[in-house]
């Protein structure tokens, strides 16, 4: 199950855990209200068959699903991928990801800008709204397969901060300050 904390400020290997002394973790609720990223546990041994992964995709409107490993040995331009997704950026729309094996870091930020670090591992589904700076990066197993969805094709680019000018920066900036409204 996934789990989050607020990360140290150290900037060796951005693989490593980041804790903060003493940890700082954030419960999944928590998490929700003070980010809007949603999480769903998905079972990785039975979710082509039990209707679970059906159901959400269904209530969210994701037509579209591809999946994608990230390792040495499977991704062209490793090194070079590795940094651009650890770049911070926004999306225009929702960035989902659910974690068929291996595992990872996605990194949010709150609404005092300080960065929290999320550990994805097999059968972890999360949500990150547009609009919210985020970053993803590999933890020291350097391995993950994941699937992607998305609400019609794919619109897969990334707008490096500052970016605070744009409607979906916007738009997330007035549901941090409202109040996120799970969909």
């Amino acid at each position: 199950m996934v789990k989050a904390w607020y990360m140290d400020s150290d900037t060796n290997d951005q693989r490593l855990e980041h804790h903060r002394n003493p940890p700082q973790f954030i419960g999944l609720q928590d998490l929700y209200a003070i980010t809007g990223v949603e999480y769903f546990n998905i079972n990785v041994e039975t979710y082509t068959t039990d209707g679970v992964l059906e159901k959400i995709k269904k209530d969210r409107g994701y037509t579209y699903e591809d999946e994608i490993t990230c390792s040495k040995d499977s991704l062209p331009n490793y090194e070079e991928k590795i940094k651009s997704f650890y770049e911070e950026h926004l999306h225009t729309d929702e960035e989902i990801r659910l974690v068929l094996d291996g595992s990872g870091y996605f990194d949010v930020r709150d609404g005092d800008d300080q960065w929290i670090r999320i550990a994805v591992s097999a059968g972890d589904m999360i949500v990150i709204p547009s609009g919210i700076y985020h970053r993803f990066t590999l933890d020291t197993n350097n391995f993950i397969h994941a699937k992607r969805f998305f609400i019609g094709e794919p619109v897969w680019l990334p707008y490096n901060r500052p970016a605070d000018d744009m409607p979906a920066r916007q738009d997330y900036l007035h549901k941090l300050k409202e109040g996120f409204v799970a969909a």
